[in-house]
C-alpha cells in the first residue's frame, strides 16, 4: 500500500478526514477524559469536607475502571457491525447525567456507586473511537491519527486544570465548588451526545463530504487492507482473543493504565504535598507536566508512523516515564525540579499511545480487531483501578507517596518489556 506521504489523493483523503471528523472527535475525548479524572482535582476539597481517607479516595477513583470493563469487547463490536455515531451518543449522554450526579454524593458508598456507574456508561467509548479510525484511516495513517485523537488526553489536563481552579471558588446555593466542578462538567457530554448523531459518519461510502473520486479511492483502499489482513488473522473472535500477541498487549495495557491513572489522579495530591501550596494553585500547577506532554505524544507517533515501528516507541517512552516518576521521589522540596519530573513523566506516559494502539490493527482486521481492541482495554484497563487504588493504600499505610511511585514505576518497566516481547508485526 503506497504510503500517505507519497501519494496526493491520499494526502488530500486524509487531510479532509483531519478536518471534518478528527477535530469532534477530539473534543468528544476531551471532555470524557475530563469527566473521567477531574474527581481528582475535586477530591483537593472532597476529601476534607466528606472526610475520605486516601484509601477510600484512591478506591473510589479507581472503581470506575471496574464499571468500565463490562461492555468493553460488546461496545467495540457494536461500533464495527453496527453504528459508531448511535453508540457514542448513548454513551456521551448516560454518562455526562451520571457525572454531574457525582456532585450529589455525600458519603463513602454514594461516591463507590456513582464512580462505578460512570465507569458502566462511558465503557466502550475509546475502544470503539479506535475502531471508528479504521473505518477512515490506512494503517500508514494511523498512528499519527490515534495520537491526534488520544493528545486529547494532556489537553484536557492541561484545560482542566485552570477550569477547575475556576469553578472550585463557586459556592452557589451553600454547595462546595468541588461539587459544581463536578455538576457543571458532566453537562457538555449531553449536549455532545445529541449533536453526535446528527454529524458523525459511519462509514466512508456515506461521506457525502468527500469527493466521489476520493471517496471510492478510500473505500478501496481500505477493502484491500481488509482482505488481506483476513487472510492471516484468526477467523473468530475468541481465537482473536487467545492470540499471543493479544494477551501481551493486554498485560502491556493493564501496567500502562496503572502507571497513567495511578499518576494521573494522585498528581494533584503529590504536588500539594510537595509544594505546600492551596488546592486553586495546587490545581494550576497540576496543568504543568500536560502541556509538555502533548508535543511529546505527537513527535513520537510521527516518528513511529514515518519509520513503520511500533514497539520501541511504546516501550522507551514507558521506561522514560518509569525513570522520571523515580526520580521526583527525590527532588526534595525543590516544586520546580519535582514538576520537572512530573512533566517527563508526563511525556512518556503519553507519548506511547499512539504507537500502540496501532499494534493489534497492524497483525487484525475487521470484527477480530474489533474484538481485540476492546478486550485489550477492557482488561487492561483494570490496571486504572490497580494504580489509584494501591496509591492510596500505600500512601494510608505509610504516611508518603514513595512506596506507591515505586510500584509504579515497576509497572511502567513490565509494560515496557512485555510490549517488546510482541512478535513485529510486517509493517505495522
Amino acid at each position: 500500500m503506497t504510503p500517505e506521504s507519497n501519494d496526493p489523493i491520499g494526502r488530500s483523503v486524509v487531510r479532509r478526514i483531519n478536518r471534518r471528523i478528527m477535530p469532534f472527535l477530539f473534543l468528544l475525548y476531551v471532555i470524557a477524559f475530563l469527566d473521567r479524572v477531574n474527581v481528582g482535582y475535586a477530591g483537593l476539597q472532597m476529601t476534607r469536607e466528606l472526610h475520605f481517607s486516601n484509601e477510600v479516595f484512591g478506591f473510589g477513583a479507581g472503581i470506575f475502571f471496574v464499571g468500565y470493563v463490562l461492555l468493553e469487547i460488546p461496545g467495540s463490536i457494536l461500533v464495527e457491525v453496527w453504528s459508531a455515531r448511535k453508540w457514542i451518543a448513548r454513551i456521551m449522554v448516560s454518562w455526562g447525567i451520571i457525572a454531574a450526579l457525582t456532585g450529589l454524593i455525600h458519603t463513602a458508598h454514594e461516591f463507590y456507586g456513582a464512580r462505578f456507574l460512570l465507569g458502566v456508561a462511558e465503557a466502550g467509548f475509546m475502544p470503539g473511537i479506535i475502531v471508528y479510525l479504521t473505518h477512515w484511516y490506512r494503517a500508514a495513517d494511523r498512528a499519527k491519527a490515534i495520537a491526534l485523537f488520544m493528545s486529547a488526553i494532556p489537553l484536557s489536563q492541561v484545560l482542566g486544570g485552570p477550569l477547575s481552579a475556576a469553578l472550585m471558588n463557586i459556592h452557589w446555593l451553600g454547595w462546595s465548588g468541588w461539587r459544581w466542578l463536578l455538576i457543571l462538567e458532566g453537562a457538555p457530554a449531553v449536549v455532545l451526545g445529541v449533536v453526535t448523531l446528527f454529524y458523525l459518519t459511519d462509514r466512508p461510502h456515506q461521506a457525502s463530504w468527500l469527493p466521489a473520486d476520493e471517496r471510492d479511492w478510500l473505500v478501496r483502499e481500505l477493502e484491500l487492507e481488509k482482505r488481506l489482513k483476513a487472510a492471516a488473522a484468526p477467523r473468530s473472535v475468541w481465537r482473536a482473543l487467545s492470540n499471543r500477541n493479544v494477551l501481551l498487549l493486554t498485560l502491556g495495557y493493564f501496567c500502562g493504565s496503572t502507571m497513567q491513572y495511578g499518576f494521573s489522579l494522585w498528581l494533584p495530591k503529590m504536588i500539594e504535598k510537595l509544594s505546600g501550596l492551596t488546592p486553586i494553585w495546587v490545581t494550576l500547577l497540576s496543568a504543568v507536566p500536560y502541556l509538555a506532554a502533548w508535543p511529546a505524544m505527537m513527535l513520537v507517533a510521527w516518528n513511529s508512523d514515518r519509520t513503520r515501528e511500533r514497539r520501541w516507541h511504546v516501550a522507551i517512552p514507558m521506561m522514560i516515564a518509569g525513570l522520571a516518576l523515580l526520580g521526583s521521589q527525590y527532588t526534595g522540596t525543590n516544586v520546580a525540579l519535582g514538576v520537572a519530573m512530573f512533566s517527563l513523566a508526563a511525556m512518556g506516559i503519553n507519548g506511547r499511545l499512539g504507537a500502540f494502539w496501532a499494534l493489534p490493527t497492524a497483525f487484525l482486521g475487521g470484527t477480530s480487531a474489533a474484538a481485540a481492541i476492546g478486550g485489550i482495554n477492557c482488561i487492561g484497563n483494570l490496571g486504572g483501578f490497580a494504580g489509584p487504588y494501591i496509591m492510596g493504600f500505600l500512601s494510608t499505610k505509610t504516611g508518603r507517596y514513595g512506596v506507591g511511585v515505586a510500584f509504579l514505576v515497576g509497572s511502567a518497566l513490565v509494560g515496557a518489556a512485555v510490549t517488546l516481547l510482541v512478535r513485529k508485526p510486517e509493517k505495522a
